[in-house]
């Protein structure tokens, strides 16, 4: 073996950490479930389809596709598409996760194998509230609260939720910092 050079043994692909692609959904469903930004996500192993929701209560599909354009009308938040490339970048399985590319409904992934897949994100159609009946972030602090209260909170649980409240109520008249802090609180809350 040379100084500039080394010699790699082969790999035992039964036991090495190299993941197959069709688990690749599988794995995007619990990146998403890590990430605060998601309610909840699921996926069929060896399917092609992810399912999840986000905090807001919406349901939404990402299908595995090969990795190419397709002609789909574009979705208007291309943020979402931002949050779920950060969920899966955070994932062991994956290297790669490009928003917007090549449009604002898609994201370009690549496992540790080095399998690429274009993720289309839609609308699900199952989607049980109407955009009008969506909450506001007021409304999922003030939620968070009443659920701490309902559970035989101890004192200072009570506290909190009382605080929690109180932000709610007040809303509009919060600054943003505090606003940030009371849905950092909150979301806490709802995993505990």
């Amino acid at each position: 073996m040379t100084t500039t050079g080394r010699r790699h043994t082969p790999i035992d692909r039964d036991k090495g950490p190299l993941f197959d692609a069709d688990h690749d959904p599988v794995r995007v469903a619990d990146a998403l479930r890590r990430s605060p930004h998601f309610a909840a996500a699921d996926a069929d192993p060896g399917g092609d389809t992810v399912w999840f929701t986000t905090e807001a209560g919406i349901n939404y599909t990402l299908t595995f596709k090969d990795a190419e354009p397709t002609d789909d009308d574009l979705l208007p938040e291309p943020v979402l598409t931002e949050a779920i490339a950060a969920a899966i970048l955070n994932h062991p399985g994956f290297v790669t996760a490009d928003a917007d590319s090549p449009r604002e409904d898609t994201l370009t992934i690549q496992s540790r194998n080095q399998v690429r897949h274009l993720l289309v994100l839609d609308v699900d159609r199952g989607n049980a509230l109407a955009p009008e009946d969506l909450s506001t972030p007021a409304v999922d602090v003030a939620l968070a609260a009443d659920k701490l209260l309902a559970s035989d909170p101890s004192d200072s649980e009570r506290a909190t939720a009382d605080l929690l409240n109180y932000v709610a109520a007040t809303w509009d008249k919060q600054d943003l910092p505090l606003r940030e802090h009371a849905q950092a609180v909150a979301r806490t809350l709802r995993t505990q």
